[in-house]
């Protein structure tokens, strides 16, 4: 396994990140400890959660996996996510982050969270206020890096101006959507995190199974989460998305690699990235994402795959710049 710098902190990540959102739910227990075993197999040291996953089963389960590595794994955790039926169990409130890190840290048995996530924007909250506890946060000594998901660019470069300008601590690393149907973080989300030197954690890099091989323009399973679960068939609605996956399976099928081996490899690849986030239902499933971190991409390979998908316009719109 090879480990990459997570952005400008000098802790060393690998290249794969296990998401354990199944934990609790698809993967029961016995599943989650099997999937965890290998992955510590395969040297993957950084694992992500979320108090809203199982509505902190997630959490629990991977708590009881690491006690005995705990120093050994790169933990990260979020919060913003409705957690109870109060009016405040949710958002990026001062109050709110102040009880979900505890209820975090109660739940996975540690001390300290690597990285904590605002895990979506809040237009509620001022986000000064919200900074500030994540900077006291971090003078506690219960989180070690703030960090930020599903937030647009203005958002984040907003936060780290805000920062900067009042001696806080700065969001060290970003989660954004990116896969070869979804490539909006390119226009903007990833060079930032290249200007700033942030790290990238992106999830969904196989669509939520879009890649698979499983899905094509006329193509799809009885079963899975672009069948079954509401929120990702409204995320990969569009006819667009099903072609790119039917000319992306065809061209991993030409080229002998499991589909869901080479989207991930694919995200990987993009120089910003520092780790994509690979999760699964049970081990057989993970075993393809595992093969990434394996296969070499080269330059032809990204641009050919590339190639196949619909590339996103440009910040300011001016197509005459990117078109010959």
């Amino acid at each position: 396994m090879e480990y990459r710098a997570l952005g400008r902190t000098g802790v060393m990540v690998s290249k794969l990140c296990f998401g354990t959102m199944s934990f609790g739910a698809e993967a029961d227990e016995s599943m989650s400890k099997l999937m965890f075993h290998r992955c510590r197999d395969a040297g993957i040291n950084f694992f992500d959660c979320a108090d809203v996953y199982s509505k902190g089963r997630a959490e629990e389960i991977l708590g009881s996996l690491i006690k005995d590595c705990r120093d050994a794994i790169v933990l990260v955790s979020k919060a913003h996510g409705r957690m109870g039926d109060d009016s405040n169990a949710k958002g990026l409130s001062r109050r709110h982050i102040m009880l979900a890190v505890e209820d975090s840290l109660r739940r996975l048995k540690t001390d300290r969270l690597d990285l904590y996530f605002a895990h979506k924007f809040d237009s509620l909250a001022d986000m000064e206020l919200t900074l500030r506890a994540f900077d006291d946060l971090v003078q506690q000594g219960k989180i070690i890096y703030p960090a930020v998901s599903n937030w647009a660019a203005w958002q984040i470069a907003t936060a780290l101006g805000i920062s900067k300008a009042k001696g806080l601590s700065r969001f060290e690393c970003m989660q954004p959507m990116y896969n070869l149907a979804k490539r909006q973080a390119e226009t903007e989300l990833l060079p930032l995190a290249l200007a700033e030197n942030m790290a990238v954690i992106p999830y969904n890099p196989m669509g939520a199974g879009l890649l698979s091989g499983k899905y094509g323009s006329e193509r799809k399973p009885e079963s899975g989460r672009l069948v079954k679960n509401s929120m990702y068939m409204k995320r990969y609605s569009l006819d667009a998305y099903y072609d790119i996956a039917e000319r992306f399976t065809a061209y991993a099928n030409k080229r002998d690699v499991h589909p869901a081996t080479l989207a991930v490899a694919w995200v990987m690849s993009h120089p910003a990235v520092t780790a994509p986030i690979v999760g699964a239902r049970n081990v057989e499933q993970l075993e393809a994402s595992l093969a990434a971190a394996d296969l070499e991409m080269t330059e032809e390979w990204r641009a050919e795959i590339t190639a196949l998908s619909i590339a996103p316009t440009p910040a300011t719109d001016r197509l005459e710049e990117i078109v010959p």
